[in-house]
């Protein structure tokens, strides 16, 4: 199994930043694309970021200049660095990678507990 554990949510002002982890742990051969997802109360989870093994990014149109999301191979390990937050920013944020646990088997998705993220004066 696969376990992945998000942490660095809390409550931030307008304007504010917050930086978001999110650690892989278990039976890992090889992690493809790692992403970050969010869900406010009574809408669908949406991805706002997420970025290959390699390296590469993308972003939702609504957090484009303002967030980042970067990784640490050696460490199973992807972040997102948020800044300039708005109220609309609050949600419960989800971490979500792409495993493989040995060569001989393709990968499955798997999902954190979620964070969740108030921004709020």
């Amino acid at each position: 199994q696969v376990q992945l554990v998000e942490s660095g949510g809390g409550l931030v002002q307008p304007g504010g930043s917050l930086r978001l982890s999110c650690e892989a742990s278990g039976r890992i051969f090889r992690i493809w694309n790692m992403a970050w997802y969010r869900q406010a109360p009574g809408k669908q989870r949406d991805m706002v970021a997420s970025i290959t093994s390699r390296g590469s990014t993308n972003y939702a149109d609504s957090v484009k200049g303002r967030f980042t999301i970067s990784r640490d191979n050696a460490k199973n390990t992807v972040y997102l660095q948020m800044n300039s937050l708005k109220p609309e920013d609050t949600a419960v944020y989800y971490c979500n990678a792409d495993v493989d646990m040995s060569i001989a088997t393709m990968p499955s998705t798997y999902w954190g507990q979620g964070t969740q993220v108030t921004v709020s004066s």
